[in-house]
Order: C-alpha cells, then structure tokens, then sequence
C-alpha cells in the first residue's frame, strides 16, 4: 500500500545514532531500521485513547505558544467504516509552532 511507505522509508533513512535512540534492533555491527510490517504491527496494537491522552499531555506541556490553530481536514481513500461510509480525518495543528493538537475521525 502507497500510503505505508513514507513510514517504511523514513525509518530505514534514520541515521545509527537515531536507530538507537529509538531501541531499534542490533545486530551485525550495526541498528537494523524496522520493516514496514514491524511498524504495522506495533501500531495496530497501540490503543488509540491511551495515544490521544499521551498527545494531548505532551501538547499542554509544550505548545502553550499558539494563539491560533489551522485546521485540515481529508478523507481517506480505501477507508470504510462498517455502514461503508469514507473515513475523514480533521486535525488540529498551532498556527505559529505547527505543533499538531489533535487528530479525530
């Protein structure tokens, strides 16, 4: 799929010391970038509520600086709902840091 592989490359771009940063995997001499299927798997298994709580912590402590938000909005392609109806996605992001707010479907 199109859409996984910004995911897939960006982190087999990553340099060693941001290989290990993140716990990737060492072996032969050297951190080991995850396949696209290793993040898939990591994030289906990431409960969506525990992660919005997480963003919006880090975003009261960091993104006190935006006065004003720019909001966006898409729908994805291939994204059904069970009643068959496209996803769409708003988000939030700070006007002047551009430090994302939120994401809801």
């Amino acid at each position: 799929m199109k859409n996984h592989e910004p995911t897939a490359e960006s982190a087999s771009s990553l340099s060693q010391n941001n290989r290990a940063h993140f716990r990737c995997q060492y072996d032969l001499g050297c951190y080991q970038a995850p396949s696209l299927n290793s993040i898939r798997n990591r994030l289906i298994r990431v409960d969506p509520i525990e992660l919005d709580k997480a963003f919006m912590r880090w975003n009261k402590a960091y993104a006190e600086d935006d006065q004003s938000l720019a909001i966006d909005g898409k729908v994805r392609c291939n994204g059904f709902d069970a009643s068959g109806h496209q996803t769409q996605i708003m988000s939030a992001e700070g006007h002047h840091t551009g430090i994302g707010y939120t994401q809801k479907k």
